[in-house]
């Protein structure tokens, strides 16, 4: 079997070289080596890390616009929050359509705990508006001043809202019955709300 033989490296021609020329051959293994390192590992890892720097970047600035996006959700939800809690209360000072004769009943109780004849008491047709009902009730008492502002004070503390607006006051000349001195007209409007609200608005 014949025998493999490496070829020897020829240090003696080396060795023979001048100086300069040696510092040449070093100079030009150097920067073969380093340009094979260069080209071969460095340039794609390179590219690789601007890739990598690129999504880092994109991330960061993704995470910036979710934090942003985390404050204002949290605003947004108090916010939503803090709306329920009033529609809610609202709610509770609007009653619905089955209440509406027990506060009508409540209206005319007042006016007559306050010593107040009734001439009139005369529930009107609903207005219709957004998610709730006016209900105006024309009202024609007669009456002294203090039992006047006792009724108003009294429709006042219901606990359903109702407003009294249109009040005309007149006072009755030679009235024989003690502490009939004036006659009022008003309306007092309740509201209740309308479940079905009418949708698009």
């Amino acid at each position: 079997m014949a025998k493999l033989t490496l070829p020897s490296f020829p240090f003696e021609k080396i060795g023979a070289l001048t100086r300069v020329h040696r510092i040449a051959i070093c100079a030009g293994t150097f920067l073969l080596l380093g340009g094979l390192f260069f080209y071969l590992i460095y340039m794609p890892k390179a590219g690789k890390i601007n890739e990598l720097k690129k999504d880092y970047d994109d991330l960061e600035v993704k995470v910036t616009t979710a934090k942003a996006a985390a404050k204002d959700f949290d605003k947004h939800q108090r916010r939503y929050k803090e709306a329920r809690a009033r529609f809610r209360l609202a709610l509770q000072l609007l009653p619905d359509k089955k209440e509406i004769p027990s506060l009508l009943d409540s209206i005319s109780r007042s006016g007559r705990r306050s010593g107040l004849e009734f001439l009139l008491f005369k529930p009107e047709n609903e207005v219709s508006k957004d998610f709730y009902a006016e209900i105006p009730v024309k009202i024609q008492v007669r009456g002294g001043y203090h039992n006047l502002a006792m009724f108003f004070d009294q429709v006042a503390r219901l606990s359903r809202i109702v407003n009294i607006s249109n009040i005309k006051i007149k006072g009755i000349k030679g009235s024989k019955k003690a502490g009939t001195c004036l006659e009022a007209s008003c309306v007092a409007t309740t509201f209740r709300f309308v479940e079905d609200a009418p949708k698009g608005k």
